[in-house]
């Protein structure tokens, strides 16, 4: 059983990424799951939208390269060694993994995500003092 991906090529300049977040949910596409793989100019967001045809015709049409990708959604066993596990029973099938990011469903009404920044102490005052709530380390090895 495969889900589809999206994989978007996004230019990397300040506001590009909020524009294209912003796009996507100003027409209600919910956006599942998110990794960005970046280089100096360009980036690979790469997610698992709710309404991958609609999302795929709006992306195009407000010219944005897109891609469609076959992947896996696998429950892996939440425990430590559980992707070990997962990750040894396809390398014993010789399957190589070219990728993988993880995402987080159902934790409360707000979404999970991981941010990397190249002004970490600029970007954690900012968001504090709008309000943004930040998680701790142990906050997130809680969950």
């Amino acid at each position: 059983m495969y889900v589809k991906q999206i994989s978007v090529f996004i230019e990397n300049t300040p506001g590009r990424l909020a524009h294209f977040t912003k796009l996507l949910g100003d027409n209600n596409i919910d956006l599942v799951s998110l990794s960005v793989a970046d280089t100096t100019h360009f980036g690979i967001l790469r997610g698992i939208v709710a309404d991958y045809e609609k999302a795929v015709k709006l992306i195009s049409d407000n010219g944005y390269t897109v891609k469609l990708t076959d992947v896996l959604a696998v429950s892996v066993p939440d425990h430590p060694g559980g992707l070990a596990e997962v990750l040894e029973t396809l390398s014993g099938h010789d399957i190589v993994v070219e990728y993988l990011y993880s995402f987080v469903r159902n934790a409360g009404d707000h979404a999970l995500i991981i941010f990397r920044v190249d002004k970490l102490d600029e970007a954690e005052k900012v968001l504090t003092e709008a309000g943004v709530r930040l998680l701790s380390q142990d906050e997130v090895r809680g969950l």
